[in-house]
């Protein structure tokens, strides 16, 4: 007996390898389409790549005509808010119109279960913490913008077209397969973890804390920080959910805890033994000073709850990943 096939979109970036890897563990084959602007080829391990953008729709439905797809997980999508601002463009046509290309060739091809990653971004700044999945959504970049347009898109296909949706919001993705499989490797790199490490490494002059000046407990700003893996486990639940027939389902995926800037950096001192040269810039235009999840409904319909809840645990994969190459 094969074992079920699932489309996985951006498959070979951060977050999507580490679930085709979940996937396979949980006995599917995961299809991996990547155009590999972001994504990396040797990251795809469990399942065949191809390689294609995502409003190719020819390729794409050969894949459907190819293999017995069974539902869709759907990464592919530009995610750096600087540029989103600056090219606003590029993420309309790439995470918007891409995706309506996906669903058409999903509905042609009779394929209604789909997975969508989304965004804590989609709120915007927070009227209230922690944020509930019933919080008011005004995203503030156009990254943000473009993730939540998919989300009423895919509302809509639910009401029209009797689709099968799962919505998942991330925190902040951080950390790596315990395994020293896969890890980050985003070029450019934004993210706080591995830039921390970087500059403890002497990869980079120097961290760029951009504020201290923050209502928080250490002046820098607070975020909700999630285990790449624990992500990924949350979408095979899902996938599971969708396979008990539901139709529209919405979770906040976070460690309901956050960890500050400056909480990261003496984490990454402390378990390297290493001092990380900082230095301080002013903050970013609509850096809010707090973002942590509710993610209760996750833990409650999902059966979800994070393996990696410890900060020491979250930053000790990452600081292995990165000295993967010394050993």
């Amino acid at each position: 007996m094969s074992k079920p096939s699932i489309l996985v979109t951006g498959g070979a970036g951060y977050i999507g390898s580490h679930t085709c890897k979940q996937l396979a563990a949980k006995g599917y084959t995961p299809i991996v389409y990547d155009n590999l602007v972001h994504g990396h080829k040797e990251t795809v391990r469990w399942g065949p790549l191809i390689v294609g953008d995502l409003e190719d729709e020819v390729k794409l439905a050969s894949i459907f005509q190819d293999y017995e797809i069974e539902g869709v997980l759907h990464f592919a999508a530009y995610a750096y808010v600087g540029e989103s601002v600056e090219n606003p463009q590029k993420y309309y046509r790439n995470n918007v119109s891409g995706t309506l290309s996906l669903l058409a060739v999903m509905r042609s091809n009779g394929v209604d279960k789909i997975i969508f990653s989304s965004t804590c971004a989609t709120y915007g700044i927070p009227e209230a913490m922690p944020i509930s999945v019933d919080h008011p959504q005004h995203p503030v970049n156009p990254y943000g913008r473009s993730k939540l347009m998919v989300e009423q898109i895919l509302r809509d296909y639910v009401e029209a077209y009797g689709m099968q949706v799962c919505v998942l919001r991330y925190f902040n993705a951080v950390g790596a397969d315990p395994d020293l499989e896969i890890g980050e490797m985003h070029d450019p790199e934004t993210h706080l973890v591995p830039n921390v490490i970087r500059a403890m490494r002497g990869e980079l002059p120097h961290l760029e804390v951009y504020g201290d000046d923050y209502e928080t407990q250490d002046g820098s700003c607070v975020r909700d920080y999630i285990h790449v893996s624990d992500l990924a486990e949350a979408h095979v639940l899902a996938l599971n959910q969708l396979d008990e027939g539901s139709k529209l389902a919405i979770f906040n995926l976070g460690n309901g805890q956050g960890h500050s800037v400056f909480e990261i950096v003496k984490m990454v001192e402390k378990l390297s033994g290493r001092k990380v040269p900082r230095k301080l810039v002013g903050r970013r235009a609509g850096d809010p000073p707090v973002l942590i999840a509710d993610a209760r409904e996750a833990h409650e319909k999902l059966a979800w709850t994070p393996r990696y809840n410890r900060l020491e645990d979250i930053v000790g994969t990452a600081l292995a990943w990165a000295a993967r190459a010394d050993n």
